[in-house]
């Protein structure tokens, strides 16, 4: 016998001895409905600010990472703080989707180019999106960051609470329902109708039913969201045969990427640097004298150890400086890997549409060891395809791009006002055959 039934039993013999009427109990009633409305409520309205704090997280992290952080200046500005900065509270809101008009006439635009000289994409955002991101950066706090286990960034995940707040909710629902089952019975019995024995919840259909509905559910969740996975390897962190740090080459010494992969401006493939690229330095540079360089797993790199094994590789002789054995190249571990199916070029990205490596890359000047940033899914790229907008190149001022003349009817559109702006998506950024073979 359950101990809600024991419960139940001792509330109906306290009835039967008070002779409590059949108004009460409905009252009673009325009121169990009334706490469980309530706490219905409470959830929703939780639930639904945080999903908007989510969305303000979400609406940064896709249309303003890549060129801005919360709290520090990067590519732009830092985003909090940006509404007092301003000339007045809805310039920001202004300025994301009237980038190139303003930078015309607004003396503020003006002074934000000359400073990070670099003009800010113009966006075609809702208003209520564009607060969202600014209310989200305006709230950020930095979280103490974790150790990261297998590279990668840590990121917060909040869905074991939300599971556990939804499995908290159901068993309260759950209980209610019994409490309503056992007051009515109560009150049929009151005024003479006899019912049967509640039947008990594993041989109940109904609850049976629902619990293979949810058991349906998510194992189709499940299902479709590992076979969408397959072949994708966000995060992933090979261990190299030389430990070489991007956050000391191209981030403290501001070595420009296209010097190590110079074909990614000139060609379909983003070159990996022979041994000779790196020894054009690493003849002068014989120990590492920089800061500690540090390993996810809290192990301290040994710098000039790393050197010398370069030296391995290219048959390099230090003291002698000279070449003196057969050098060989170095067996890295690619890290980037589109599938054999997808058509992908470099030059079209970085030479064309003025893409920063960091787009697809990620902040590739922080990272001590390089690892997979973006998921580098379809549907990825599909929406930075509609949202990078296309720079025309215009005849009378010679700036722009060439490689778009042939869409020069879009320049003329945008110039007379018929259009504010033209996304890759608008010259067959979304066709199939763009990206497919």
């Amino acid at each position: 016998m359950s101990i809600s039934y024991l419960t139940f039993a001792a509330i109906e013999g306290y009835f039967s001895t008070k002779d409590i009427d059949l108004g009460l109990m409905s009252h009673y009633r009325k009121f169990i409905t009334n706490i469980f409305a309530t706490l219905l409520f409470i959830a929703l309205i939780s639930f639904s600010n945080s999903s908007l704090a989510a969305d303000g997280e979400a609406l940064f992290k896709a249309n303003c990472a890549n060129c801005h952080k919360p709290l520090e200046d990067y590519i732009g500005p830092a985003m909090k703080g940006a509404r007092k900065r301003a000339p007045n509270p809805e310039w920001s809101v202004k300025w994301v989707n009237n980038v190139n008009t303003l930078l015309e006439t607004d003396p503020y635009a003006k002074s934000l180019l000359a400073k990070y000289g670099s003009k800010m994409t113009q966006f075609n955002l809702p208003e209520a999106d564009i607060k969202a991101i600014l209310d989200y950066a305006d709230a950020y706090t930095p979280p103490v960051a974790p150790v990261a286990v297998g590279g990668g960034a840590v990121k917060e995940d909040n869905s074991l609470l939300f599971g556990i707040l939804t499995l908290v909710l159901a068993v309260i629902a759950f209980i209610l329902l019994q409490v309503n089952s056992s007051l009515r019975k109560l009150a049929d019995e009151k005024d003479g109708i006899l019912r049967a024995d509640p039947v008990p919840v594993y041989r109940n259909k109904t609850y049976l039913m629902l619990g293979i509905i949810c058991l349906f559910f998510f194992g189709g969740y499940k299902t479709i969201n590992a076979a969408m996975g397959l072949g994708r390897m966000k995060n992933y962190q090979p261990e190299q045969p030389i430990y070489y740090s991007h956050k000391v080459h191209a981030g403290t010494n501001q070595i420009n990427c296209l010097y190590c992969h110079s074909g990614a401006q000139d060609s379909k493939y983003s070159n990996v640097p022979s041994v000779n690229v790196c020894m054009n330095c690493h003849k002068a540079i014989k120990e590492y004298k920089g800061e500690d360089i540090i390993k996810e797993d809290g192990s301290l790199v040994n710098g000039t150890a790393e050197i010398q094994k370069l030296y391995q590789y290219a048959g390099w002789n230090a003291s002698k400086k000279t070449y003196d054995q057969p050098g060989q190249p170095i067996q890295w571990v690619r890290i980037h890997n589109l599938p054999d199916h997808v058509y992908f070029n470099h030059s079209q990205h970085v030479k064309v549409g003025k893409q920063n490596c960091q787009t697809c890359h990620g902040p590739i000047q922080e990272m001590p060891e390089v690892y997979q940033f973006s998921d580098l899914s379809m549907g990825w790229c599909i929406n930075c395809h509609r949202e990078s907008k296309v720079n025309f190149y215009n005849k009378e001022t010679g700036e722009g791009n060439k490689f778009y003349s042939i869409y020069e009817k879009f320049h003329n559109d945008i110039q007379n006002g018929k259009l504010d702006s033209i996304t890759v998506e608008k010259i067959g950024g979304t066709e199939c055959q763009k990206c497919h073979y």
